[in-house]
């Protein structure tokens, strides 16, 4: 004797029990069907036919008893290779079509190839021949909602043969038909059964049932018949023509073979998603909100913070980051502070490690020019200043060495001093000013340099030769401070631990003195301005949170609203994780097109603000992490979603409103 393709033996079904009353649905279920029968099950409402069915086409599992298929248990199964099972050896044909909406009929015709992991080229003409012969060859690109009832099952039948459809499931295939309709159908079902498909029919109808060559009638969860439609033809345990059944060996090559299926799997989930998208386009723009407000604000702020710094440190930088400072100050507050002489100086010019020195004798003063008056920082230097401070002057010229020595009464002023005095005069150079009452003529104009921190103004600055400082002004020759030049740019720090030594033995070890590096004011500056910055980034990223957040809302929307398609696409042959990777590409679309808007809006903001002359920066890797992060944030917050869908069951998933 032929073993049976499917065996079911003393199959019971249960449901609730515990808290809830337990209701049993199927009673002791045994049924024996051979290769090539075409057998209807009848029964009314709540007879248990469709969890028959469901159990018969491993959507669901049995409380009790045994399910052979092909003699193998199936109980043995795990999710994996039910998913396998459902794909290789059934078919499904509902009453309610169960069409994926968005789909067109051909997309939906190639669904069970597409995760069988049939090439694209061969999926394309075996689902348009299918069609073809359907009658359905001017519809492939048709949506479900334009097609008719008759089409419409039409499609869900081409479908079920996609993979060869061992096993055809009809659950009231004709239920939601007109009688033309539904009598094309029952056409095609008996081809089916005449080409050697198991076509098992579910229905109430006894007419549609008297088309099978065998008809069960269950009642009450208990088969109460089972014989021939005619007396005249007998039931043979195999139809010589029917297919060959399912080998469940092969379902442990599956992992290898199936691992070609993620390319067309993942373009599958990604046309579907885009097409989500698309058609809830309103709902779609209004969570990518958050995710473009975060990218944009994190690369926006990013960019304003890293300008300000390069600005910053540019100014700072021009006037040398290889430059010392050294003065005189009170080692503690008892005593006065020490004095830095011009004697220090030569000592300090004979190192190695300094390239250039310059003493500088200064202080705040009062200019005059007309009845204008101002205030500003004059400063007696040696010709050395504009090579020293890198500050070139752009009108007139620098006062010679012979105006040093001759402590010559001649000024070179600061772009702000110009505007202030000058504002009325196109050309200032050979005008006299008033500093302290000592007429100074101007002779040069020096470079804008801008603030180089806080509210000190660079610009606001007068430089006059050394000895007219301090004899005409201030009366002393003993320098405010010292400004050098270290000789190698890369060893400030040596530079200063050499001056530091020499002025320790000069000084008979007292420390009455400050020795300043700019490189480590500049290096100061800098991580202020990158804590600032990280902290404008920190605040900017709050929104991708809040973005990500929408990304989980609506996808634990979208996993509500298309729960009956999670089941249709599990019951052709989808594995949790191929549910899983759909969810998640669906997240990670709405990412990555949220990043790239988000992008493009920071560089609409920023191209704004550098017209409206604000510093900003723009940054590669700023750009890449916020995107990244908006990537991140996708997956994070759409995993949840995603696993819920790929955890539903197939059979509550396919009865879902």
């Amino acid at each position: 004797m032929l073993t049976p393709l499917i065996e079911l033996k003393s199959i019971r079904k249960s449901y609730g029990g515990g808290d809830t009353p337990q209701v049993d649905v199927l009673r002791g279920i045994d049924l024996s069907i051979h290769a090539g029968e075409f057998v209807a099950i009848v029964g009314a409402s709540g007879s248990g036919k469709s969890t028959l069915m469901n159990i018969l086409g491993c959507l669901d599992r049995p409380t009790m008893g045994e399910y052979l298929f092909a003699g193998e248990n199936v109980a043995q199964l795990d999710s994996d290779e039910l998913a396998w099972l459902r794909r290789e050896a059934f078919g499904f044909v509902f009453q309610g079509y169960h069409l994926i909406p968005s789909g067109s009929a051909q997309e939906n015709v190639e669904m069970p190839a597409i995760y069988a992991g049939t090439p694209a080229v061969e999926r394309h003409a075996r689902a348009a021949a299918l069609l073809t012969r359907l009658g359905l060859a001017g519809r492939t690109e048709n949506r479900p909602h334009q097609l008719s009832g008759g089409q419409q099952q039409r499609v869900s039948i081409a479908r079920a043969l996609m993979n060869g459809g061992h096993i055809i499931l009809a659950d009231e295939p004709t239920g939601a038909l007109d009688s033309h309709s539904g009598a094309e159908v029952m056409t095609l079902l008996d081809e089916l059964a005449s080409q050697g498909h198991v076509v098992i029919l579910i229905t109430h109808d006894r007419e549609v049932a008297a088309r099978a060559k065998r008809i069960i009638e269950i009642r009450d969860g208990l088969i109460i018949s089972d014989a021939p439609n005619t007396a005249d033809k007998t039931l043979t345990n195999a139809n010589p023509g029917g297919l060959q059944a399912v080998d469940l060996r092969q379902r442990l090559a599956d992992g290898a073979e199936h691992n070609g299926a993620w390319r067309a799997e993942l373009l599958d989930a990604v046309q579907a998603a885009w097409r989500v998208m698309w058609i809830n386009r309103f709902r779609t723009a209004l969570t990518l909100l958050g995710i473009i407000i975060g990218v944009a604000s994190v690369v926006v702020m990013l960019a304003v913070g890293e300008g300000s710094k390069r600005q910053v440190m540019a100014q700072m930088g021009a006037f040398g980051s290889n430059i010392l400072y050294v003065s005189g100050s009170a080692p503690n507050p008892r005593t006065p502070p020490g004095v830095i002489t011009l004697s220090d100086v030569a000592a300090i010019a004979a190192l190695p490690q300094v390239k250039r020195i310059m003493p500088v004798n200064g202080a705040d003063a009062g200019i005059r020019f007309g009845n204008v008056d101002h205030t500003a920082y004059v400063g007696g230097n040696d010709t050395h200043f504009p090579t020293i401070f890198n500050w070139p002057v752009v009108e007139g010229s620098y006062f010679t060495e012979a105006d040093e020595r001759a402590g010559a009464t001649v000024a070179v002023i600061g772009k702000k001093i110009r505007d202030k005095l000058f504002k009325d005069i196109p050309n200032p150079i050979g005008q006299y000013i008033l500093i302290e009452n000592v007429p100074f003529q101007v002779i040069g104009v020096l470079a804008e340099k801008g603030a180089s921190s806080g509210d000190k103004d660079s610009d606001n600055r007068i430089a006059i030769p050394y000895n007219a400082a301090s004899i005409r002004l201030f009366g002393n020759y003993n320098p405010e401070y010292v400004v050098i030049a270290a000789a190698d740019a890369s060893k400030v720090h040596d530079a200063e631990q050499a001056i530091d030594q020499l002025l320790l033995r000069l000084h008979n070890g007292k420390r009455d003195y400050e020795l300043t590096n700019n490189a480590a004011m500049i290096q100061a500056e800098a991580r202020t301005q990158n804590t600032l910055s990280l902290m404008l980034g920190s605040i900017a990223a709050i929104s991708l949170l809040v973005g990500g957040i929408g990304v989980m809302n609506i996808m634990l929307m979208t996993v509500r609203e298309r729960t009956r398609e999670i089941g249709i696409r599990m019951a052709t042959g989808a594995r949790q994780r191929d549910i899983l990777r759909q969810f998640l590409t669906e997240a990670v679309m709405l990412s990555v097109v949220g990043g790239v808007t988000g992008i493009a809006l920071a560089l609409l903001v920023g191209g704004a603000l550098i017209l409206s002359s604000v510093a900003v920066a723009f940054s590669l890797s700023a750009a890449i992490g916020a995107f990244a992060c908006a990537l991140v944030t996708g997956v994070i917050f759409g995993f949840m979603p995603a696993r819920k869908a790929a955890r539903l069951d197939p059979v509550t998933a396919l009865t879902s409103e």
